[in-house]
């Protein structure tokens, strides 16, 4: 594993996934809007780890520049042994139950920009028959929740989406790692009520890059919210719409 893209690279996770790839001497294509800040950011790996940090400018929501932004990212990058969909919006619920075009802006960036950047670098990688996709989704995708509901929607989309393309690219040599994270402490999360057992970018970033090592699948971080994902998937219709989750 060479040649890494990241997209939604700015990010706080992103941001800490990059870190640990370049400490592994990883080359690195830094995908987001902010192109003062990616610029930065490619700078200061290079620096600090003595890789090549490449970069472009990728908006989840401009779709029909999204085949020039990969043809720029593959040709700077020569060959990619993986991807990271690290792209992710959580808005405001109250907005997004009132007015449909929040509600769909909430699942263009969650979900359909994940189908139309992954899916012509799945083929990438199903043709040269090696490689990894890691997206990140979210515990929010396991159940509806009222708080959350149209986040938990795109998310559990996502989930699909790759669970799909594991099935399909598993067989290839293609390994595709599905992470669902729980509560993290990032600028999406910041000043919500409610969060609790809040793990570190840091934290998610060296529990994602040891999932490589491990078979393709889905992976809850950390790794208890697999049970407390569990418990709450059991409880009854009738008492979960009750709860004030």
């Amino acid at each position: 594993m060479k040649q890494v893209l990241i997209l939604g690279a700015t990010s706080s996770i992103a941001r800490a996934i990059a870190s640990e790839f370049a400490r592994e001497g990883v080359n690195l294509f830094l995908g987001g809007r902010d192109l003062a800040e990616l610029e930065h950011m490619a700078a200061d790996l290079d620096i600090r780890h003595g890789i090549q940090a490449h970069y472009g400018s990728v908006d989840a929501e401009d779709f029909a520049a999204h085949k020039d932004f990969l043809e720029n990212a593959t040709r700077t990058l020569g060959e990619i042994d993986g991807v990271v969909f690290a792209i992710g919006y959580l808005g405001e619920q109250p907005r997004e139950s009132a007015d449909p075009a929040a509600a769909l802006k909430i699942m263009n960036i969650n979900l359909s920009a994940a189908i139309s950047l992954l899916a012509p670098i799945a083929n990438i990688l199903e043709e040269q028959g090696h490689g990894f996709i890691m997206g990140l989704s979210s515990v929010a995708g396991d159940r509806a929740r009222p708080s959350n509901y149209v986040y938990g929607t795109a998310k559990g989309g996502l989930t699909l989406y790759l669970d799909g393309l594991r099935n399909r690219l598993d067989r290839q040599g293609v390994k595709v790692i599905t992470l669902k994270l729980g509560f993290v402490d990032t600028e999406m999360t910041y000043g919500k009520r409610g969060l609790f057992l809040v793990a570190s970018p840091e934290q998610v970033a060296k529990s994602a890059c040891q999932t490589l090592q491990k078979p393709s699948g889905v992976y809850y971080i950390p790794r208890f919210w697999r049970m407390i994902m569990l418990v709450i998937r059991l409880i009854p219709d009738s008492v979960f719409k009750r709860l004030n989750l």
